[in-house]
């Protein structure tokens, strides 16, 4: 049983190396030494150790299957069975679909794609920018109305985990129109309590307040981002000849014509493909 296990790993190790030779013969095309990266340079390491370790596995002596075989030899009867066998066996070897199979699966498995995290998709996103500004309401808080924030002020929870993201690479200004001062206490005490400011990419002094819509337009203009946030399309548009990238949030932004550097989703977590 032993012999017989190893015999089929041999097979499978050798229908993996044919797979191999022509799926790197296929990455080798593709590809000159000027235009290599990290993902190309794994994939070459990692042919590297299964060429090696395949042919350590087929170069280890194999004495007892010999001496199986003379002991067979010795019987006139027992040679015509053992031919019998070794040929079905070869022939199995040679036309095993399943066989095939396997050594497909476990090549297209070793090749299979890397999935991006979610902060190399927000770098992506954002263009690599490296300065953002976003409104809070209806973006990062459940209200949508200054009003509502007389009452109480609510992070959304899904959508931290992208807001810590752009925090590690990009540097991050909220703002909002606020009516009075105790609103702006409620709306910093949330984003604390949500953990906000413990990643260390966000700080309260980033946080800003307004009395006007235009006086969030005003600090856009003053700290001129790579990229704006926001849920009011006048402003978006009023500013869309003087930032770069904006992303309008809002479930019916997808209705209006945009400039060509404005980007619509119905939240933000949306755009960066987490539901």
């Amino acid at each position: 049983m032993a012999e017989a296990s190893k015999e089929e790993l041999i097979q499978l190790i050798r229908r993996v190396g044919a797979f191999l030779t022509v799926k790197f013969s296929n990455l080798f095309s593709s590809f000159t030494f000027n235009n290599l990266n990290s993902r190309s340079i794994g994939a070459i390491a990692g042919f590297a150790i299964t060429v090696v370790f395949t042919w350590r596995l087929l170069r280890t002596p194999r004495g007892p299957q010999r001496r199986v075989q003379k002991r067979q030899a010795s019987s006139p009867s027992s040679s015509g069975a053992a031919a019998q066998t070794n040929a079905v066996a070869a022939a199995s070897a040679v036309c095993n679909p399943s066989g095939d199979l396997r050594a497909q699966n476990v090549v297209d498995e070793f090749f299979q794609p890397v999935k991006p995290t979610l902060g190399q998709i927000v770098r992506q996103r954002l263009s690599e920018g490296r300065k953002v500004t976003c409104r809070l309401l209806g973006v990062i808080l459940e209200e949508t109305d200054p009003e509502e924030l007389l009452i109480k002020a609510t992070v959304r929870s899904s959508v931290l985990e992208v807001l810590l993201e752009i925090t590690k690479f990009c540097d991050l200004y909220l703002m909002e129109r606020v009516l009075d001062d105790e609103s702006e206490k409620k709306v910093l005490l949330a984003l604390e309590y949500a953990g906000v400011f413990t990643s260390g990419g966000l700080v309260k002094d980033k946080v800003l307040f307004c009395s006007t819509e235009n006086g969030r337009s005003s600090f856009v203009r003053q700290l001129e981002p790579d990229w704006h946030i926001d849920t009011n399309y006048e402003i978006i548009s009023q500013l869309a000849r003087f930032i770069k990238y904006q992303l309008h949030v809002s479930p019916n932004s997808t209705t209006r014509t945009m400039a060509s550097n404005v980007f619509s989703s119905p939240s933000l977590e949306l755009f960066f493909g987490c539901n």
